[in-house]
């Protein structure tokens, strides 16, 4: 069933390494070209959600922004918060607290290394249960890489179907010039030949550093139709998280991906079976196949096979980040906002050599840390 809640614009901002931007005019960017989008003027938005890496995020996007919203939701759970600032708008929309929801992120994390002013992982002070994990030096690519190591243990996932992740999203990003590896294809013997980064993980395997921004405005179904573009319907959402710290991490890596996926479905009264495109958190290729079994969509062991088959790429049975995701296209420190745009972009039929045929139901899952939480958001097509 539907939520009541639909989305109604979407926008990007600039991509890839922007070198004359700052992160809040990239926010302002995605922000303009998403309310145009929609046709609904600034002083229409009464509802923002944003987060970034200052604690005061929420009052410094507005601020810059010229908003005044009534309500406000600054939640940082990583990568899944733009799934679950989806969960927390339609809740807010329905009680009548907001009408113009406004999701936003910028980030120019790639520029940010070239002029080193990003801190770089594991340089913070470790306060608390993480002093006794921080000394062994793991890194985010080793956390994913035991998750990799430990699904190869128990499946005999090979190095080849890991590969076959990162090919599936570059052959998307081949068909999409905004893309940042557009016009570099990538082969599965290249992709086991890149720099091994964190064993058994290789370059290949892990996602993309690039500035960008994204923003998604949602509303009413009711105030919907009075609005330009045909909108795009919220079925069903879910969120859960499971632990922070390696040592809280339990027998089920993908407890958080489960239980909001299971949550999200159940809302939105549709099986795996129903949904024609997916758009999954891929900061490294192990999360898809992690995700895809979690979700439903396989038997657990059974990711890496049906990756090799060609399921996850155009035309295959199952077209996963058809924008070429986190592996081929962007990823602006985090992308979950940027798994909305393209689901809404493809139940529209706006993606021309990538458009998936037939797409009525899509499912976005955002992943935050290291398999930590989880978030899910089912939209279908028309209003």
């Amino acid at each position: 069933m539907a939520t009541g809640v639909c989305i109604v614009g979407v926008g990007e901002s600039e991509h890839g390494e922007v070198r004359d931007k700052t992160a809040l005019q990239l926010h302002q960017h995605a922000a303009r070209v998403a309310l145009a989008d929609a046709g609904v003027r600034k002083d229409d938005v009464d509802g923002l959600f944003t987060c970034g890496s200052d604690p005061l995020h929420p009052l410094l996007v507005a601020e810059y922004l010229g908003l005044h919203p009534a309500y406000v939701d600054g939640t940082q759970v990583g990568g899944a918060s733009w799934q679950f600032f989806v969960e927390h708008a339609v809740g807010a929309l329905a009680a009548g607290l907001c009408t113009v929801a406004l999701l936003v992120f910028g980030s120019t994390a790639r520029s940010d290394v070239r002029h080193r002013s990003r801190v770089a992982e594991g340089l913070h002070p470790a306060r608390g249960p993480a002093q006794f994990e921080a000394p062994y030096g793991l890194t985010l690519a080793g956390r994913y890489a035991l998750a990799a190591r430990r699904h190869m243990h128990e499946y005999g996932t090979t190095p080849r179907q890991l590969a076959a992740v990162a090919v599936a999203a570059n052959r998307w990003a081949q068909r999409n010039p905004a893309a940042f590896t557009y016009g570099r294809p990538l082969s599965v013997e290249d992709a086991l030949q890149s720099p091994a980064v964190a064993d058994p993980l290789r370059q290949a395997d892990c996602c993309l550093r690039t500035d960008g921004g994204a923003a998604v405005v949602l509303t009413t179904a009711e105030r919907a139709r009075d609005l330009r573009p045909v909108p795009v319907r919220v079925l069903g959402t879910g969120e859960a998280v499971s632990h922070l710290h390696g040592s809280h991490w339990g027998e089920t890596p993908t407890a958080a991906a489960a239980a909001s996926g299971r949550r999200a479905l159940e809302r939105a009264g549709v099986a795996p079976a129903d949904v024609q495109v997916l758009q999954l958190y891929d900061g490294f290729t192990i999360l898809v196949l992690l995700t895809l079994e979690a979700l439903g969509f396989c038997a657990p062991g059974d990711s890496g096979p049906l990756a090799e088959t060609g399921a996850l790429e155009p035309g295959g049975a199952l077209p996963t980040n058809t924008d070429g995701g986190a592996l081929a296209c962007n990823h602006p420190g985090t992308r979950g906002l940027l798994l909305l745009v393209e689901a809404v972009r493809q139940l529209r039929g706006e993606c021309g050599p990538r458009q998936v045929e037939d797409a009525r139901v899509a499912l976005c899952s955002g992943t935050g840390g290291w398999l930590s939480s989880c978030g899910t958001v089912v939209l279908g097509s028309g209003g």
